[in-house]
């Protein structure tokens, strides 16, 4: 219908107002909404609106309605929420991740709300005042209670009773005789506000020069990006601890990452004895009620810090000034469900978009974040040494074909003896293999059956602390069996390989006397356990940790002197692109668990490959010598971050379905320049959750336009029907 129709009309009434909503589905973008007349809306706001039969909320977004609709047919918002709307950056931030990641937006922007119950306000806390009135018969109980209210302007009923040390009663009775009138407080914040002066940080001259370049950089309020490389122990989170002060000073909030913020508490104990108080948590062990609370005092500004996993990222606040990420090379930063993102990188778009600082720190940084920082587009700050001038441990190689195990064993004589000695010093050990678990793998000796999930081309994994053989993609779990399902054969079933249980079982035989944890994250108990144990083996409440990847998560084991990686070569076997990065940066950070206290510390790492560069660089500790490498390798292959990866993922039920979906994709599949497509071929995992998976890769230079070329690909392809599904992952970080 042509504008001047329109006009006619509706007369000489004004025309209803549309507005753009951003709805939390994967719809490619905004619907159109009529704003009724009196309620006010701007972009940011967070509103209520129809969807069909249902009632869900969205965010008003920016421009104009894209459809040109006849005002009179379109259904209006329902309510709007009295709820700070969404920043401009914030918006800005979930539209370039949506284009980035090739995603719905309305998918990106549902992880911004990911909390609906906090977009009404909290209720108000029902709080009580002194007024002038006095008891006419005064006790001592009455008297603390009195003399305590007149300190402050109001108090909250239960909190007046346990400051002045009575019973609630005490307080009903004075309020009764008027001594106190009621009235209602504003909501009390999740965490106390951090003072940025509470304590000052003893740094050392390494630290203090570091610690000075990023106060600048806050100062400056300017978006720039500083790499924090230091070995473990240097000292980098009280490094970049001064930058945070800075911000609060600045009344900035400041937005810390951590890959497992759930089994972090030391961190939080820290931040609390340098700034009063703890951040705000987020992640997904929160329960519901804080969630919220947290999301809410974030919008609101009043919460100052959060300390949180990669979701963390998308909470709005009111006023960011600066992101911390990190063990900034840790894998946890990918999310590998619906979007497809790296927290680090995006927290560095983040920090562009809203013109702040970012810090990302680790031991052993992603080869990405070295490069950026040799070529000069971010800042550095290397702190060479350990903290108050402790040792490094003392790394050795246990060449795996000149000393094996005993039969039936995993651990060399050489671990066993220094476990042993270490035992004797009253010390701590910790031996590492990254596999839960007790075996891998199950067969029957007489048949050779091999027990695999139904649902994935993967082997059961035993867990013989609990009785079962489950799979570790997609759940399937059943009893362990006494005789083979095949043959019948009772009594030879062989567990093949260790897992971090088969380890402890060998442990307890050679050290009876030991106190032994195992750590994993499929423990019983879950996150609760995990982190009473980690608080017992600081203690010094253990003797022998044996655990998976969990153990080099940043955790301070005074009495740990001893680190023994059981199959240091685990990681080299798997086809990816990054498994020399990520086995160098996975045992650098187990092996610097050790010695963080002062003490005399040493480190064995079993392999079978000691000649590999891997190992010469971790037992020499030259660390310059593997990035040198590992960077000029990926350049001669044109690999992150010389050239550019996006996976695409294609699964189904039937197999001949999403071999000939993904040959439709390589058919449709531009003329581009810089850009070509691997594939398609089955995915390493072909079977996972009863779906057939097929993989096309494609590959190009650093400056290609990657996602331009995947939408054409997508868009002239052949559509998704049936049980067809496509997943597009731009740079990704898996290759299974």
């Amino acid at each position: 219908m042509a504008r001047d129709s329109l006009d006619d009309l509706f007369g000489d009434r004004p025309r209803p107002k549309v507005a753009a909503v951003m709805a939390p589905l994967p719809a490619p973008k905004p619907y159109s909404y009529a704003v009724p007349e009196g309620m006010h809306v701007e972009p940011g706001s967070i509103v209520q609106i129809p969807l069909g039969p249902r009632q869900v909320f969205g965010v008003v977004w920016d421009g104009e309605p894209a459809d040109q609709i006849d005002p009179k047919k379109l259904k209006p918002i329902t309510a709007v929420f009295d709820c700070p709307p969404l920043t401009k950056d914030m918006r800005q931030f979930i539209d370039w991740v949506a284009s980035y990641t090739i995603s719905p937006p309305g998918l990106v922007a549902r992880m911004a709300l990911r909390a609906p119950a906090a977009f009404d306000p909290e209720p108000m806390v029902e709080g009580l005042r002194l007024t002038d009135s006095r008891p006419e018969r005064m006790t001592p109980a009455r008297g603390r209670v009195i003399a305590l209210a007149a300190e402050g302007p109001a108090w909250t009923r239960s909190g007046l009773a346990h400051a002045a040390g009575v019973s609630t009663s005490v307080i009903d009775g004075l309020t009764t005789q008027g001594v106190f009138e009621p009235i209602f407080l504003p909501p009390p914040p999740v965490t106390a506000e951090p003072e940025a002066d509470y304590a000052q940080a003893q740094l050392e001259a390494d630290q203090r020069e570091g610690a000075d370049q990023l106060i600048e950089a806050v100062r400056r309020g300017e978006f720039n990006v500083t790499l924090i490389d230091g070995v473990t122990g240097s000292g980098k989170t009280e490094v970049y601890f001064e930058a945070i002060a800075e911000a609060i000073r600045q009344g900035k909030q400041a937005l810390i990452l951590l890959p497992e913020i759930a089994l972090t508490p030391a961190f939080l104990e820290r931040f609390q004895d340098r700034f009063g108080a703890k951040p705000a948590e987020w992640h997904s062990d929160l329960p519901p009620r804080m969630r919220e609370r947290v999301w809410r005092q974030a919008a609101e500004g009043r919460v100052k810090v959060v300390a949180g996993a990669r979701s963390a990222l998308f909470l709005p606040f009111e006023d960011l000034g600066l992101i911390i990420v990190d063990e900034e090379h840790d894998p946890a930063y990918k999310q590998e469900d619906r979007v497809f993102y790296n927290a680090r990188d995006m927290a560095v778009v983040r920090g562009r978009i809203g013109g702040f600082p970012v810090v990302l720190a680790s031991a052993t940084p992603s080869v990405e974040s070295r490069v950026n920082a040799d070529q000069g587009r971010y800042q550095k700050v290397h702190l060479p040494g350990r903290f108050g001038g402790a040792a490094l441990p003392d790394l050795h190689l246990v060449d795996m074909r000149r000393h094996p195990p005993a039969r039936g064993g995993f651990l060399s004589p050489i671990m066993l003896k220094g476990m042993a000695k270490t035992l004797e010093r009253g010390e701590q050990s910790l031996l590492f293999l990254n596999r839960r678990g007790y075996a891998p793998l199950t067969l029957c000796r007489v048949c050779g059956h091999r027990f695999q999930c139904p649902n994935c081309s993967a082997w059961l994994v035993e867990h013989r602390f609990r009785g079962v053989l489950q799979c570790h993609h997609c759940g399937h779990n059943e009893k362990s069996p006494d005789a083979c399902p095949e043959c019948g054969a009772l009594d030879h079933l062989a567990a093949c390989g260790p897992g971090v249980e088969r380890i402890a079982e060998e442990v307890e035989k050679s050290f009876p006397e030991s106190r032994i944890i195992v750590l994993s994250s499929d423990m019983a108990g879950g996150v609760k356990r995990l982190r009473l144990e980690l608080e017992a083996i600081a203690k010094g409440e253990a003797d022998i940790v044996i655990g998976t990847q969990l153990v080099a998560k940043g955790h301070n084991f005074p009495k740990m002197t001893l680190v023994g990686i059981v199959d240091a070569d685990l990681g080299l076997a798997n086809g990816d692109p990054r498994a020399a990065e990520r086995t160098f940066q996975l045992l650098s950070q187990v092996t610097g668990r050790a010695g963080r206290s002062g003490l005399q510390s040493r480190g064995l790492i079993q392999t079978y490959q000691p000649g590999h560069p891997v190992m010469q660089a971790i037992v020499s500790g030259d660390s310059e010598a593997f990035y040198e490498r590992e960077i000029l390798e990926r350049e001669k292959a044109l690999m992150p971050p010389f050239g550019r990866l996006a996976s695409i993922i294609v699964s189904a039920d039937s197999r001949n379905d999403a071999e000939a979906h993904a040959r439709g994709l390589r058919q449709a599949a531009p003329q581009m320049s810089g850009l070509s497509v691997l594939g398609p071929a089955e995915a390493p995992l072909a079977l996972v959750r009863g779906r057939h998976r097929f993989r096309l890769l494609v590959h190009g230079r650093r400056g290609a336009d990657m996602q331009a070329f995947v939408r054409l690909m997508v868009e002239k392809g052949p559509k998704e029907r049936g049980s067809v599904q496509v997943q597009l992952d731009i740079d990704p970080q898996s290759f299974l």
